[in-house]
Protein backbone atom coordinates (compact mmCIF):
# COMPACT_ATOMS: atom_id res chain seq x y z
CA UNK A 1 0.00 0.00 0.00
CA UNK A 2 1.74 3.19 -1.20
CA UNK A 3 0.71 5.67 2.07
CA UNK A 4 1.75 8.27 0.50
CA UNK A 5 -0.25 8.55 -2.23
CA UNK A 6 -3.66 7.76 -0.13
CA UNK A 7 -2.59 10.68 2.46
CA UNK A 8 -2.64 12.83 -0.50
CA UNK A 9 -5.95 11.51 -2.23
CA UNK A 10 -7.49 11.87 1.39
CA UNK A 11 -6.14 15.53 1.42
CA UNK A 12 -7.65 15.90 -1.91
CA UNK A 13 -11.14 14.91 -0.24
CA UNK A 14 -11.38 11.60 -2.28
CA UNK A 15 -13.98 9.69 -0.41
CA UNK A 16 -13.00 6.39 -1.69
CA UNK A 17 -9.84 6.71 -0.37
CA UNK A 18 -11.08 8.21 3.04
CA UNK A 19 -13.71 5.13 3.15
CA UNK A 20 -10.28 2.74 2.37
CA UNK A 21 -8.43 4.72 5.75
CA UNK A 22 -10.84 4.29 7.83
CA UNK A 23 -11.12 0.34 7.28
CA UNK A 24 -7.07 0.32 7.39
CA UNK A 25 -7.78 2.08 11.00
CA UNK A 26 -10.77 -0.10 11.99
CA UNK A 27 -8.46 -3.54 11.82
CA UNK A 28 -7.24 -5.47 14.41
CA UNK A 29 -4.15 -7.27 12.49
CA UNK A 30 -0.66 -5.80 13.62
CA UNK A 31 0.17 -4.75 9.90
CA UNK A 32 -2.19 -2.58 9.57
CA UNK A 33 -2.25 -1.04 12.82
CA UNK A 34 1.33 0.00 11.76
CA UNK A 35 0.28 1.48 8.62
CA UNK A 36 -2.93 3.21 9.89
CA UNK A 37 0.03 4.94 12.32
CA UNK A 38 2.23 5.89 9.52
CA UNK A 39 -1.07 7.04 7.65
CA UNK A 40 -2.36 9.06 10.90
CA UNK A 41 1.25 10.75 11.21
CA UNK A 42 1.68 11.68 7.86
CA UNK A 43 -1.48 13.38 7.68
CA UNK A 44 -0.60 15.80 11.03
CA UNK A 45 -0.37 18.88 10.77
CA UNK A 46 -2.81 19.40 7.79
CA UNK A 47 -4.00 22.78 9.72
CA UNK A 48 -7.92 21.60 9.14
CA UNK A 49 -10.09 22.20 11.83
CA UNK A 50 -13.85 20.38 11.40
CA UNK A 51 -16.88 20.80 14.20
CA UNK A 52 -16.94 17.95 15.54
CA UNK A 53 -20.75 17.00 17.10
CA UNK A 54 -21.04 13.98 19.39
CA UNK A 55 -25.26 13.01 19.40
CA UNK A 56 -26.62 10.71 21.68
CA UNK A 57 -30.26 9.61 22.62
CA UNK A 58 -32.96 6.86 23.55
CA UNK A 59 -33.71 4.48 21.18
CA UNK A 60 -36.52 5.56 18.59
CA UNK A 61 -35.82 8.92 19.16
CA UNK A 62 -35.02 9.59 15.90
CA UNK A 63 -31.05 10.27 16.00
CA UNK A 64 -30.81 8.84 12.35
CA UNK A 65 -33.93 11.26 11.21
CA UNK A 66 -32.90 14.53 12.45
CA UNK A 67 -28.88 13.79 11.66
CA UNK A 68 -30.34 13.57 7.71
CA UNK A 69 -32.12 16.26 8.33
CA UNK A 70 -29.69 18.09 10.38
CA UNK A 71 -27.04 16.97 7.67
CA UNK A 72 -29.23 18.25 4.50
CA UNK A 73 -29.61 22.11 6.56
CA UNK A 74 -25.94 22.35 6.60
CA UNK A 75 -25.27 20.75 3.18
CA UNK A 76 -27.48 23.36 1.19
CA UNK A 77 -25.53 26.52 3.09
CA UNK A 78 -22.31 25.03 1.69
CA UNK A 79 -20.79 22.91 4.31
CA UNK A 80 -19.22 19.28 3.91
CA UNK A 81 -20.83 16.87 6.54
CA UNK A 82 -19.28 13.75 7.49
CA UNK A 83 -21.55 11.74 9.32
CA UNK A 84 -19.76 8.20 11.75
CA UNK A 85 -22.22 5.98 12.83
CA UNK A 86 -21.76 3.59 15.44
CA UNK A 87 -23.83 0.38 15.34
CA UNK A 88 -24.20 -1.81 18.61
CA UNK A 89 -22.27 -5.21 18.23
CA UNK A 90 -23.87 -8.46 18.75
CA UNK A 91 -22.21 -9.67 22.08
CA UNK A 92 -22.86 -13.40 20.87
CA UNK A 93 -21.38 -13.17 17.26
CA UNK A 94 -20.38 -10.09 17.08
CA UNK A 95 -22.06 -8.99 14.12
CA UNK A 96 -24.15 -5.64 13.25
CA UNK A 97 -26.46 -4.71 11.07
CA UNK A 98 -24.92 -1.70 10.01
CA UNK A 99 -27.86 -0.10 8.17
CA UNK A 100 -27.81 3.88 8.77
CA UNK A 101 -27.03 4.81 5.33
CA UNK A 102 -30.05 2.83 4.50
CA UNK A 103 -32.07 4.95 7.08
CA UNK A 104 -30.18 8.18 6.14
CA UNK A 105 -31.09 7.51 1.92
CA UNK A 106 -31.71 11.76 1.16
CA UNK A 107 -28.32 12.36 3.05
CA UNK A 108 -26.32 9.71 1.22
CA UNK A 109 -27.66 10.84 -2.27
CA UNK A 110 -25.74 14.30 -1.12
CA UNK A 111 -21.79 14.97 -2.86
CA UNK A 112 -20.76 16.95 0.19
CA UNK A 113 -21.83 13.86 2.58
CA UNK A 114 -20.03 10.94 3.93
CA UNK A 115 -21.13 8.44 5.68
CA UNK A 116 -19.36 5.64 7.79
CA UNK A 117 -21.69 2.99 10.31
CA UNK A 118 -19.46 1.23 12.10
CA UNK A 119 -19.74 -1.64 14.72
CA UNK A 120 -18.98 -1.02 18.54
CA UNK A 121 -17.50 -4.23 18.96
CA UNK A 122 -19.45 -4.18 22.47
CA UNK A 123 -17.11 -1.58 23.24
CA UNK A 124 -18.62 0.61 26.16
CA UNK A 125 -18.63 4.28 25.73
CA UNK A 126 -21.20 3.95 22.70
CA UNK A 127 -18.22 4.27 20.21
CA UNK A 128 -16.36 2.19 18.25
CA UNK A 129 -12.55 1.82 19.28
CA UNK A 130 -11.48 3.66 16.06
CA UNK A 131 -13.73 6.22 15.70
CA UNK A 132 -11.14 9.15 17.00
CA UNK A 133 -8.68 8.45 14.52
CA UNK A 134 -11.72 8.31 11.50
CA UNK A 135 -12.36 11.52 13.05
CA UNK A 136 -8.82 12.71 12.29
CA UNK A 137 -9.31 11.27 8.74
CA UNK A 138 -12.15 12.68 8.17
CA UNK A 139 -10.77 16.46 9.36
CA UNK A 140 -7.85 16.06 7.06
CA UNK A 141 -10.41 15.16 4.05
CA UNK A 142 -11.24 18.58 4.80
CA UNK A 143 -14.73 17.88 6.05
CA UNK A 144 -16.42 21.03 8.10
CA UNK A 145 -18.82 19.09 10.46
CA UNK A 146 -18.47 15.93 11.69
CA UNK A 147 -21.61 14.03 13.21
CA UNK A 148 -20.50 11.21 15.65
CA UNK A 149 -23.74 9.38 15.98
CA UNK A 150 -23.78 6.83 19.38
CA UNK A 151 -25.40 3.93 19.74
CA UNK A 152 -27.70 5.03 22.34
CA UNK A 153 -28.11 6.63 26.05
CA UNK A 154 -26.71 4.96 28.78
CA UNK A 155 -24.14 6.38 31.43
CA UNK A 156 -21.34 5.26 29.73
CA UNK A 157 -22.46 7.23 26.88
CA UNK A 158 -20.30 10.11 28.07
CA UNK A 159 -17.44 8.77 26.39
CA UNK A 160 -18.45 10.75 23.07
CA UNK A 161 -17.75 14.21 24.97
CA UNK A 162 -13.84 13.31 24.87
CA UNK A 163 -13.89 13.33 21.22
CA UNK A 164 -16.37 16.27 20.06
CA UNK A 165 -16.54 20.02 20.35
CA UNK A 166 -20.41 19.95 21.16
CA UNK A 167 -22.55 17.42 22.58
CA UNK A 168 -26.00 17.26 21.69
CA UNK A 169 -28.59 14.58 23.51
CA UNK A 170 -32.14 14.16 21.45
CA UNK A 171 -35.04 13.04 23.44
CA UNK A 172 -38.52 11.83 22.76
CA UNK A 173 -41.99 14.63 24.20
CA UNK A 174 -43.56 13.11 26.89
CA UNK A 175 -40.47 11.47 28.31
CA UNK A 176 -41.44 11.43 32.01
CA UNK A 177 -39.06 8.90 33.46
CA UNK A 178 -36.42 9.32 30.69
CA UNK A 179 -34.87 11.68 32.60
CA UNK A 180 -34.50 8.94 35.35
CA UNK A 181 -33.03 6.62 32.27
CA UNK A 182 -30.31 9.17 31.25
CA UNK A 183 -28.90 10.33 34.55
CA UNK A 184 -27.40 12.94 35.92
CA UNK A 185 -23.69 12.07 34.39
CA UNK A 186 -24.84 12.41 30.77
CA UNK A 187 -27.23 15.21 31.44
CA UNK A 188 -23.67 17.09 32.63
CA UNK A 189 -21.76 16.33 29.65
CA UNK A 190 -24.54 17.47 27.20
CA UNK A 191 -23.92 21.05 26.00
CA UNK A 192 -27.48 21.44 24.14
CA UNK A 193 -30.52 19.05 24.91
CA UNK A 194 -32.92 18.58 21.40
CA UNK A 195 -36.41 17.62 22.14
CA UNK A 196 -37.65 15.79 18.87
CA UNK A 197 -40.69 14.84 17.65
CA UNK A 198 -42.57 18.99 18.17
CA UNK A 199 -44.74 18.17 15.49
CA UNK A 200 -48.44 17.36 14.81
CA UNK A 201 -50.20 16.06 18.38
CA UNK A 202 -46.94 15.79 19.93
CA UNK A 203 -46.25 19.77 19.66
CA UNK A 204 -47.34 21.24 22.88
CA UNK A 205 -45.98 17.99 24.51
CA UNK A 206 -42.50 18.50 23.35
CA UNK A 207 -42.92 22.20 24.26
CA UNK A 208 -43.71 21.26 28.31
CA UNK A 209 -41.05 18.43 28.03
CA UNK A 210 -38.62 21.06 27.11
CA UNK A 211 -39.63 23.16 29.56
CA UNK A 212 -39.33 20.61 32.19
CA UNK A 213 -35.39 19.86 31.06
CA UNK A 214 -34.88 23.78 30.54
CA UNK A 215 -35.30 23.82 34.45
CA UNK A 216 -33.18 20.79 35.15
CA UNK A 217 -30.62 22.08 33.63
CA UNK A 218 -30.78 25.64 35.62
CA UNK A 219 -30.89 23.74 39.04
CA UNK A 220 -27.67 21.99 38.24
CA UNK A 221 -24.17 23.95 38.63
CA UNK A 222 -23.08 26.20 35.33
CA UNK A 223 -19.93 24.49 33.90
CA UNK A 224 -17.09 26.86 33.25
CA UNK A 225 -16.91 25.97 29.90
CA UNK A 226 -20.50 27.85 28.92
CA UNK A 227 -21.50 31.22 28.23
CA UNK A 228 -24.47 32.31 29.95
CA UNK A 229 -27.86 30.42 29.28
CA UNK A 230 -25.85 27.28 28.35
CA UNK A 231 -26.32 24.20 28.39
CA UNK A 232 -29.96 24.80 27.37
CA UNK A 233 -33.13 22.91 25.87
CA UNK A 234 -35.10 23.50 22.31
CA UNK A 235 -37.28 22.02 20.46
CA UNK A 236 -36.88 20.56 17.22
CA UNK A 237 -38.70 18.51 14.23
CA UNK A 238 -36.75 16.09 12.09
CA UNK A 239 -39.64 15.48 10.25
CA UNK A 240 -40.67 18.75 9.30
CA UNK A 241 -36.98 20.66 9.07
CA UNK A 242 -38.76 23.11 12.51
CA UNK A 243 -35.94 24.01 14.57
CA UNK A 244 -32.60 23.06 13.59
CA UNK A 245 -31.90 26.61 11.85
CA UNK A 246 -31.85 28.29 14.98
CA UNK A 247 -30.43 24.79 16.91
CA UNK A 248 -27.28 25.29 14.67
CA UNK A 249 -27.41 28.99 15.62
CA UNK A 250 -26.95 27.98 19.72
CA UNK A 251 -23.92 25.66 18.30
CA UNK A 252 -22.54 28.03 16.63
CA UNK A 253 -23.21 30.81 19.44
CA UNK A 254 -21.57 28.41 21.80
CA UNK A 255 -18.81 27.41 20.17
CA UNK A 256 -17.42 31.02 18.95
CA UNK A 257 -17.76 31.99 22.49
CA UNK A 258 -15.52 29.27 23.51
CA UNK A 259 -12.90 29.45 20.66
CA UNK A 260 -12.86 33.31 22.22
CA UNK A 261 -11.93 32.49 25.93
CA UNK A 262 -9.64 29.99 25.11
CA UNK A 263 -12.20 27.12 26.00
CA UNK A 264 -12.00 25.57 22.76
CA UNK A 265 -8.52 24.80 22.01
CA UNK A 266 -8.17 23.70 26.07
CA UNK A 267 -10.84 21.22 25.49
CA UNK A 268 -9.03 19.79 22.17
CA UNK A 269 -5.77 19.89 24.03
CA UNK A 270 -7.53 17.67 27.08
CA UNK A 271 -8.96 14.92 24.68
CA UNK A 272 -5.65 14.98 23.02
CA UNK A 273 -4.43 13.56 26.77
CA UNK A 274 -7.40 11.62 27.26
CA UNK A 275 -6.47 9.54 23.86
CA UNK A 276 -3.03 9.03 24.54
CA UNK A 277 -4.11 7.67 27.97
CA UNK A 278 -6.52 5.46 26.51
CA UNK A 279 -3.81 4.09 24.10
CA UNK A 280 -2.12 2.71 26.26
CA UNK A 281 -4.18 1.04 28.30
CA UNK A 282 -5.09 -0.73 25.18
CA UNK A 283 -1.91 -1.33 24.44
CA UNK A 284 -0.82 -3.23 27.72
CA UNK A 285 -4.22 -4.94 27.50
CA UNK A 286 -3.36 -6.33 23.96
CA UNK A 287 -0.17 -7.45 25.42
CA UNK A 288 -1.86 -9.41 28.33
CA UNK A 289 -3.35 -11.14 25.62
CA UNK A 290 -0.33 -12.34 23.68
CA UNK A 291 1.27 -15.63 24.19
CA UNK A 292 2.90 -16.50 26.68
CA UNK A 293 1.33 -13.93 28.79
CA UNK A 294 -1.77 -15.53 28.05
CA UNK A 295 -0.45 -19.15 29.19
CA UNK A 296 1.05 -17.73 32.18
CA UNK A 297 -2.77 -16.07 33.12
CA UNK A 298 -4.51 -19.21 32.70
CA UNK A 299 -2.01 -21.24 35.04
CA UNK A 300 -2.29 -18.20 37.80
CA UNK A 301 -5.80 -18.07 37.53
CA UNK A 302 -6.25 -21.90 38.28
CA UNK A 303 -3.98 -20.76 41.36
CA UNK A 304 -6.62 -18.37 42.52
CA UNK A 305 -9.39 -20.70 41.31
CA UNK A 306 -7.96 -23.25 43.66
CA UNK A 307 -7.01 -21.22 46.65
CA UNK A 308 -3.39 -21.02 46.68
CA UNK A 309 -2.45 -17.65 45.99
CA UNK A 310 -4.68 -14.13 46.01
CA UNK A 311 -6.17 -12.25 43.31
CA UNK A 312 -4.03 -9.48 44.34
CA UNK A 313 -0.95 -11.29 44.75
CA UNK A 314 -1.16 -13.37 41.50
CA UNK A 315 -1.59 -9.99 39.28
CA UNK A 316 1.18 -8.60 40.84
CA UNK A 317 3.24 -11.41 39.43
CA UNK A 318 2.45 -11.45 35.99
CA UNK A 319 3.14 -7.45 35.90
CA UNK A 320 5.87 -8.12 37.10
CA UNK A 321 7.10 -10.79 34.87
CA UNK A 322 6.00 -9.91 31.80
CA UNK A 323 5.34 -5.89 31.86
CA UNK A 324 8.35 -5.01 33.74
CA UNK A 325 5.89 -3.08 36.71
Amino acid sequence: MDLQDLADRILNGERRALARAITLVESGRADHREQATLLLERLRGHGREALRIGLSGTPGVGKSTFIEAFGCMLIAAGLKVAVLAVDPSSARSGGSILGDKTRMERLSREPGAFIRPSPSQSLLGGVARRTREALDLCEAAAFDVILIETVGVGQSETMVAEMSDLFLLLLAPAGGDELQGVKRGIMETADIILVNKADGDLKSTAMRTCADYAGALRLMRKRPQDPEGFPKALTVSALEDTGLVKAWEEMQALIDWRRDTGHFAAARAGQARHWFEAEVRDGLLARLRREPVRGAMAALAGQVEAGRISAARAAEELLRDYLQM
